[in-house]
C-alpha cells in the first residue's frame, strides 16, 4: 500500500495537478492527440524492431562468421568504445539540427551500412563501419529516449495519469516488440546457416564448456568447415532488405517531436552537453545508479557472447545458438509489456528486486551447471531466466531514468549510454582473459552493489518527489484561497 501511495506522488504534481491549457481542449481534441501519440510509439517500436532483427542476430554471429584474427570479436569491440564518445558529442550536435524524428532516420542509416560492410569483411572495411555505428548509436537511443519520454510525459496530462505509469508502458510496449527481434532475427540466421548441417554433440561438455570454459575447444565435427559464402550472403542480403525498410517505414510514418524539448535540444552544443553530462553526476540519484548501468551492458555482453559461446556452442554447435536464444528472446519480450504494465501497480522497486532474484539464480545455476546434450531443456530454461532478467534491467532502468531525470532528460540519458557502453567495453576486453566462472562471479559482485545503490537512489527519490508534491498542493491551496478570498 505504501508503495502505491509513494507511485501516487511519484514524478510530481504535473500528471496529478489540472493543466489549464489542457482544460481549453476539446474531447474531440484530446482524443485525437491521443491517438497520434500511440501511434507513434508504436511506429518507433516496429522500427526498432526491423532494424535490430538484422543487427542483433549478426551481432550474434560475428566471432563465427568473422573469427579470422578476431575481427568480429575487435569489431564489437570498437562499436562500444566509439559510443562511449558518441554519448556526449554526437547527440547535441545532430538532434539539436535535425530533430529525433530525422535523427532516428540518420543513425539507422549507420547500422545498414554497417551490415553492408559484412559483404566483404576485412579490417578497413569493418572497423569503419563500426566506427560509424557507434557513432550513429548515441544519437539513436538518445533520441528515442527523449521521444518517448516526452511523449509519454504528453500523454499523461492528457489522460491524467501519472508520468510514472505512462512512461514506464511506454518503454514496455517499446521492448516487447523491440525484444521481439530476437526472435526473427535469429530464426532467419538459424534456418539460413543451418542448411546441411546435422546435430552432433560434445560427450564432454560438462569438463570443457559452461563455468568451465576457459579456452575455445575443438570445434565439433559437424562445424569444424567454413559456412557456404552463399549462404552468407543470403543472410546478408536479408539483412540489408530488412534495415532499408526500417529506415523507409520511419521516413514514412513518424511524426516528428515538437515542443520545449526540441526548442530546447536547438540552444545545445556538444561542450554544454558534455559539461552538462559531468554536472549531471553531482546528483546523487546518478552516481548510486551507475552501477546498475554498467550491470546492464555487463549483463547484455556476457548474455550474447558468453553464454552462446561457452555454453551452447561448445556443448550443441554453432547452429543452436538461434534456436536457442529465440527462447531468450520470446521471454524478454513477452515480459518487457507485462512489466510495464505490471508496474502501474506495484511500483519500480518490487520490479528490480524480482529481477535481481532471478538474476542470481541463474548465475549460480551456471556456476554449478555441467551442461549435457542429455539435458538439452535446460539450455532453454537458462536462456528464458535470462530472458526475464534482460526484460527487467531493459525497460525498468530505461523508464527509471526517464522519471528520476524528466526534467534533464539529455545529459541523463547521455550519461545512461555512456555507463552502459563501459560496461560493454570492459565485458569485450577481458573475453578473451578470463574463464566463465570469473566472469560469473563478476556479474554477481557487480548486481550486489547495484541492487544497494539502486535501493539507496529510491529512497532519495521519494524524498525529492514527496517535498515537490508538498509545494505543489501547497501552491495550489494558496491559489484557490487567494480565489476565494476575491
Amino acid at each position: 500500500m505504501a508503495e502505491n501511495d509513494a507511485m501516487t506522488a511519484d514524478t510530481g504534481a504535473r500528471s496529478l495537478v489540472p493543466d489549464e491549457e489542457d482544460d481549453k481542449i476539446t474531447p474531440d481534441e484530446r482524443k485525437k492527440e491521443k491517438r497520434k501519440i500511440t501511434k507513434n510509439v508504436f511506429v518507433i517500436s516496429f522500427g526498432f524492431l526491423f532494424l535490430f532483427t538484422a543487427f542483433q542476430s549478426l551481432q550474434n554471429l560475428q566471432s563465427s562468421l568473422n573469427k579470422d584474427e578476431g575481427l568480429g570479436l575487435a569489431s564489437l569491440c570498437v562499436i562500444y568504445a566509439a559510443l562511449i564518445l558518441s554519448c556526449i558529442f554526437v547527440p547535441p550536435f545532430v538532434i539539436g539540427r535535425l530533430g529525433c524524428k530525422w535523427t532516428l532516420v540518420l543513425s539507422m542509416t549507420g547500422y545498414v551500412l554497417y551490415t553492408v560492410s559484412n559483404y566483404y569483411a576485412r579490417w578497413g572495411t569493418l572497423i569503419p563501419a563500426s566506427i560509424i555505428i557507434g557513432m550513429c548509436a548515441a544519437p539513436l537511443w538518445s533520441s528515442k529516449c527523449a521521444y518517448l519520454t516526452t511523449t509519454g510525459i504528453r500523454y499523461s496530462q492528457l489522460s491524467r495519469e501519472t508520468q510514472d505509469a505512462v512512461v514506464t508502458r511506454y518503454f514496455g510496449i517499446f521492448f516487447l516488440i523491440f525484444q521481439s527481434g530476437q526472435i526473427w532475427g535469429n530464426l532467419i540466421s538459424s534456418l539460413v546457416l543451418q542448411q546441411g548441417m546435422e546435430d552432433k554433440f560434445r560427450d564432454n561438455a560438462g569438463d570443457v564448456c559452461g563455468a568451465n570454459f576457459c579456452k575455445h575447444p575443438p570445434a565439433l565435427s559437424n562445424t569444424t568447415g567454413e559456412y557456404n559464402r552463399s549462404l552468407v550472403i543470403n543472410l546478408l542480403s536479408i539483412y540489408v532488405g530488412i534495415g532499408v525498410f526500417a529506415v523507409l517505414f520511419v521516413i514514412v510514418l513518424l511524426d516528428r517531436l515538437t515542443g520545449d524539448l526540441d526548442r530546447r535540444k536547438e540552444q545545445e552544443s556538444s561542450i554544454s552537453l558534455l559539461i552538462a553530462t559531468i554536472k549531471h553526476l553531482k546528483d546523487k540519484r546518478m552516481l548510486l545508479v551507475l552501477p546498475l548501468t554498467m550491470f546492464s551492458g555487463l549483463e547484455q555482453a556476457f548474455t550474447f557472447g558468453d553464454f552462446t559461446s561457452a555454453f551452447v556452442t561448445c556443448s550443441l554447435g554453432i547452429h543452436r545458438v538461434g534456436f536457442v536464444m529465440i527462447c531468450f528472446g520470446a521471454t524478454d519480450a513477452f515480459f518487457s509489456l507485462t512489466l510495464g504494465r505490471l508496474t502501474k501497480y506495484t511500483g519500480r522497486i518490487p520490479v528490480f528486486i524480482s529481477g535481481a532474484v532471478i538474476h542470481y539464480a541463474v548465475i549460480i545455476i551456471m556456476l554449478i551447471w555441467r551442461p549435457d546434450y542429455n539435458l538439452i531443456w535446460v539450455f532453454y530454461i537458462v536462456a528464458a531466466l535470462l530472458g526475464y532478467c534482460d526484460a527487467v534491467w531493459q525497460t525498468q532502468i530505461n523508464a527509471m531514468y526517464g522519471v528520476f531525470f524528466h526534467d534533464n532528460q539529455e545529459p541523463a540519458f547521455s550519461n545512461y549510454r555512456l555507463w552502459e557502453s563501459l560496461g560493454f567495453v570492459l565485458a569485450f576486453a577481458y573475453a578473451n582473459f578470463l574463464c566463465i566462472r570469473v566472469k560469473l562471479i563478476i556479474l554477481l559482485l557487480v548486481l550486489t552493489i547495484s541492487m544497494i545503490g539502486y535501493i539507496l537512489a529510491e529512497y532519495i527519490h521519494r524524498k525529492q518527489v514527496d517535498q515537490e508534491y508538498s509545494v505543489a498542493m501547497e501552491s495550489v491551496a494558496l491559489k484557490e484561497t487567494k480565489n476565494n478570498s476575491g
